[in-house]
């Protein structure tokens, strides 16, 4: 039975950081309570007095998580997550003259449940494991932008006083490029240490390698020649050190994020499927996880899985006017990660890199080939999702055979 059937009263919750309006209305549209509480505590402990005097409650609210989504979850109401555009669309139909108020916004949404609600999909607790894996996920995405952003900030530092460092190391993610800076902070140190401790450093640090060995010498030894003003080497070399050292603090971070991501991947269930992908690996496997979950009933058909992940793309159709675009509204993180994996599953798959590289041949960007890609991919992880199934590649490939699939063309004899 549709959750939405045994609804008495429908509530509209315009969330904010410190506080959220309520407005309840009846099956026939009358508002029959509202009210503001604080989110606190007491504004929480309120709300649980108010939903016990609405039995049979439903709420909808503009988000799908958050602090507030999990405290109304706990309070044992049904909630139905209301996209941000469409939302809008729900206000605007309410009051045409773009008036904006909290109180308005939360009647929208109320009257919305009331009228749409019946083939809206109700948010559903989450498994508490893929919940956590979801949000360190996430966060670790965030961390390593941010620490492409120290890295980018260190280079940029380096350039204006010491390209000799940006000569002699490629990778500025690696400890050994930030101890370099460390132990060397300007030319002039690099120079006054000579040869013999350049030597011990690389040793020291794991950093030798034949065929990088007399070239880096080589850097080391014209340092002496960029000259920079001693303002600019003083004040720049000290930067410089200072991203080093929140680099290291920020990768020692992310080593544990990753120890914990995995140990979590480890005990999920579903992780020898995911693990299973080619190119996955142990970085791009548990984002995937994360994001899709393990919610069998959430995604019907593939199409679903794919509009999520945003492959699937958005058609616009007006008389003879036909356009197709991509798809914005959808997961970013589950589409980041997707094209991420589409890329290196070209890597490990045949025919992955057959049809990439198909696309390509006929005018497609890198961009646009990953995402048709990523599209074909989906509908093979939902496949293996539904029926818990490890990646078959000789399945596929007889799969493949027996529809007649065009990739087949492509690929090698």
């Amino acid at each position: 039975m549709n959750p939405h059937q045994q609804l008495a009263r429908f509530a509209g919750f315009d969330w904010a950081k410190d506080h959220h309006d309520v407005v309840v209305i009846d099956a026939q549209g009358k508002i029959i309570d509202e009210f503001r509480f604080e989110h606190s505590i007491e504004g929480w402990n309120f709300w649980k007095q108010k939903v016990a005097e609405h039995p049979g409650l439903g709420v909808a609210v503009e988000t799908s998580f958050g602090a507030a989504v999990e405290q109304l979850l706990a309070s044992g109401v049904t909630v139905y997550p209301v996209n941000p555009m469409n939302a809008k669309r729900y206000r605007e139909r309410k009051c045409s003259s773009g008036n904006k108020m909290d109180r308005h916004d939360a009647w929208a949404l109320a009257d919305a449940q009331r009228v749409d609600g019946h083939a809206w999909r109700a948010l559903a607790v989450q498994d508490p494991l893929v919940a956590e894996l979801r949000i360190l996920c996430r966060d670790e995405v965030a961390l390593i932008g941010e620490r492409t952003a120290l890295v980018n900030q260190l280079q940029q530092a380096l350039h204006e006083y010491y390209p000799t460092a940006l000569e002699a190391f490629d990778d500025w993610t690696a400890g050994g490029a930030w101890a370099f800076v460390e132990a060397f902070p300007t030319a002039g140190d690099l120079v006054k240490a000579g040869k013999r401790k350049w030597d011990k450093f690389l040793h020291s640090h794991k950093l030798y390698r034949s065929q990088t060995y007399q070239d880096r010498i080589a850097a080391f030894g014209r340092a002496g020649q960029w000259q920079a003003s001693s303002p600019t080497v003083a004040a720049k070399s000290l930067y410089a050190v200072a991203r080093c050292k929140q680099l290291r603090v920020l990768q020692s971070q992310l080593e544990a994020y990753r120890q914990r991501i995995e140990a979590l991947f480890a005990r999920h269930p579903d992780s020898g499927m995911f693990g299973s992908l080619p190119g996955a690996g142990p970085k791009i496997a548990p984002r995937l996880l994360g994001e899709i979950g393990s919610d069998r009933a959430l995604y019907q058909d593939p199409q679903g899985l794919q509009c999520m992940a945003g492959t699937a793309p958005v058609s616009f159709q007006s008389g003879q006017v036909h356009k197709v675009r991509i798809r914005r509204s959808c997961n970013k993180h589950l589409r980041h990660a997707m094209h991420l994996f589409a890329d290196q599953s070209r890597t490990k798959c045949v025919w992955a890199a057959t049809y990439y590289a198909a696309r390509r041949q006929r005018g497609n960007t890198h961009a646009q080939a990953l995402r048709c890609l990523g599209q074909r991919w989906l509908k093979i992880i939902w496949k293996m999702w539904q029926t818990r199934a490890p990646y078959d590649p000789e399945l596929h490939s007889r799969n493949q055979t027996a529809h007649g699939s065009w990739v087949l063309s492509f690929q090698p004899q």
